[in-house]
């Protein structure tokens, strides 16, 4: 199956490079751009996308705005927000606002094609280390459901943060995947997260994981 991708940058030249990078790919195709985030949902809306390429800074309204729009669709597409520098605030206001996840522009061509994909099959572009930094510049805030989570369930949420998959999860924690999908599935559900990357801003929002913790 292709899969459809919308571009939103507000610069061209951008634009056409990311074009000409997936359109070269076989099993994706570029459907629609948009030189501004006002003008990203018209162009899902039309095109029906698999995943958005969303600049995170752009004149009239930014990433950040335009991801909350495509994520209150009923059938919203995959976000991945792209920025040139990853220590911007922006990046983790993207994330919190829904985006699956983050690149930088100066990504490689096969990274840029691999993380498509990667998105578009449900996983998340989870980067811990970055993620941590930004975490660590925000005060501390309740999140309701962190105090609902049982034990095994924080375990699960600690070693997401660390950026482990189901599998290496199962193989640290010594239980089967299915447990620790169950596991994740439960965190998501409690913290009312979208996916892993909004349960792990999550949890280090409530202090349940601290930026200083080893990753």
């Amino acid at each position: 199956m292709t899969v459809r991708v919308v571009i939103a940058d507000d610069e061209d030249l951008v634009r056409a490079g990311l074009r000409i990078i997936l359109d070269s790919e076989p099993g994706l195709e570029v459907v629609g751009e948009a030189a501004d985030g006002a003008e990203v949902l018209p162009v899902v809306r039309r095109e029906r996308p698999d995943v958005v390429l969303m600049d995170v800074r752009m004149p009239a309204v930014d990433g950040i705005q335009a991801t909350r729009r495509l994520v209150s669709l009923d059938a919203p597409p995959k976000v991945i927000v792209v920025t040139t520098f990853e220590n911007d605030d922006y990046i983790y206001d993207a994330l919190r606002a829904g985006a699956d996840g983050f690149l930088l522009k100066r990504t490689r061509p096969d990274e840029l094609v691999r993380a498509v994909k990667l998105v578009a099959a449900g996983d998340s572009l989870l980067f811990p280390a970055a993620i941590r930094a930004l975490a660590g510049r925000r005060p501390v805030t309740a999140v309701p459901g962190v105090d609902r989570l049982t034990g095994r369930e924080g375990d699960v949420l600690r070693l997401m943060a660390r950026g482990l998959s189901n599998g290496e999860i199962a193989a640290e924690l010594v239980v089967g995947q299915e447990t620790v999908k169950t596991h994740v599935g439960n965190v998501l559900a409690k913290l009312g997260a979208r996916d892993r990357t909004q349960a792990v801003i999550a949890a280090y929002e409530s202090g349940f994981v601290s930026p200083a913790d080893p990753g």
